[in-house]
């Protein structure tokens, strides 16, 4: 401990991009707030989420030199780093790929009895190595596997039998989240996806084919799409096909969503997958009801049907567009899900959360 305080790294890919990079961002803020000594590792030299506490970017070093030697070296600054503060744990929020470089990682770097890993994504095979039998041995030394939801626990359960699993929901920061907003009046003749435009995982593809297929065009409601990605020129060809490029609009990426969310008519959300989005709750936070497809995982888990907003059956575009149709039209149904929202996600709150990790993090 420094000065009496637990001592923690958190290490993330990065801090920009995408919503575990968020997550990542706001666990340094509800760790810092709850008295714990916060350093940030990033491995790629993307800063955009506000943070708090030490960060250490060691993706400036890989941007001077991606060598195999580089890479070494950078290997050697990140144990040195963890070795000289000496934490009481570290918090690995990074996705995994390779099996033999997160074991070096794991034992090299880490100090498995105090590393905590986090599984963000229902896709697990994004966080453990491919070959189970490394990664068995990786992470049976955790004292903690944290899952963002319990779809996420269970599979992991069940995939490698591992019994060191905890749930601890992302949080929401709705007082910061309602200040970005601000309070200018809107106009809400719209819907709104946002996040990555990647097909394979976002779909899209099936919001398009629902949207075209049901009365919003008409009506004139309007679907915004914000955000950036490599399927961005496929996804406008799409719409254009479909004589849609006046209806369906196309929005870069930006800093600050929230506005724009705050004055949606409702947030849709077609993932083939996901882990807590974070999607989901800030439209919430925000008293934006939300039509989610039931995908794996956390819409089950956040969505009350017909009290905050809708869940429908995956990959059906029929029924996806009858929930859109009926948010517009049941003018009832959607007062009440209005209403609901930010009620909805109060457990999530920063404090909820930060006593949850405090739990796993004070027994030391």
């Amino acid at each position: 401990m420094s000065n009496g305080k637990t001592k923690i790294a958190i290490v993330s890919r990065s801090l920009a991009i995408g919503g575990a990079e968020r997550s990542s961002a706001l666990l340094s803020i509800l760790l810092s707030n709850a008295g714990f000594e916060v350093h940030i590792v990033t491995i790629l030299d993307e800063i955009e989420f506000e943070y708090q506490g030490q960060l250490f970017n060691l993706g400036v070093l890989k941007n001077k030199d991606d060598s195999i030697i580089g890479r070494f070296k950078r290997l050697l600054v990140f144990r040195d780093y963890i070795r000289k503060n000496r934490f009481d744990w570290i918090i690995d929020n990074r996705t995994s790929r390779s099996s033999w470089s997160d074991f070096i990682v794991s034992r090299f770097v880490f100090d498995p009895p105090k590393t905590i890993y986090v599984i963000r994504s229902f896709n697990i095979q994004k966080y453990f190595p491919k070959n189970h039998w490394i990664a068995r041995i990786i992470y049976r030394h955790s004292p903690y596997i944290v899952c963002v939801s319990e779809e996420i626990k269970q599979v992991v359960q069940k995939t490698y039998g591992y019994t060191n699993l905890v749930r601890i929901y992302n949080p929401i920061d709705t007082k910061e989240i309602v200040s970005l907003a601000g309070n200018e009046i809107g106009d809400d003749s719209y819907i709104l996806a946002y996040g990555r435009i990647e097909d394979a995982t976002k779909n899209y593809s099936l919001l398009i084919d629902a949207y075209a297929r049901s009365i919003l065009p008409k009506q004139n409601m309007l679907l915004f799409i914000v955000g950036d990605g490599s399927d961005v020129l496929n996804l406008k060809q799409k719409v254009e096909a479909l004589s849609l490029s006046n209806k369906i609009i196309f929005k870069p990426k930006m800093v600050n969503p929230f506005p724009i969310v705050k004055h949606a008519f409702f947030t849709v959300l077609t993932s083939h997958y996901e882990g807590f989005p974070r999607v989901i709750i800030e439209s919430l936070s925000l008293g934006t009801p939300v039509l989610s497809v039931d995908c794996q995982s956390g819409p089950k888990e956040i969505i009350q049907n017909e009290k905050n907003g809708l869940l429908v059956e995956n990959h059906n575009v029929a029924k996806l567009s009858e929930a859109m149709n009926r948010l517009v039209q049941d003018q009832e149904l959607y007062r009440v899900c209005k209403a609901n929202a930010q009620e909805s996600v109060a457990h999530l709150s920063l404090d909820n959360i930060a006593a949850q990790w405090k739990e796993i993090l004070e027994k030391i």
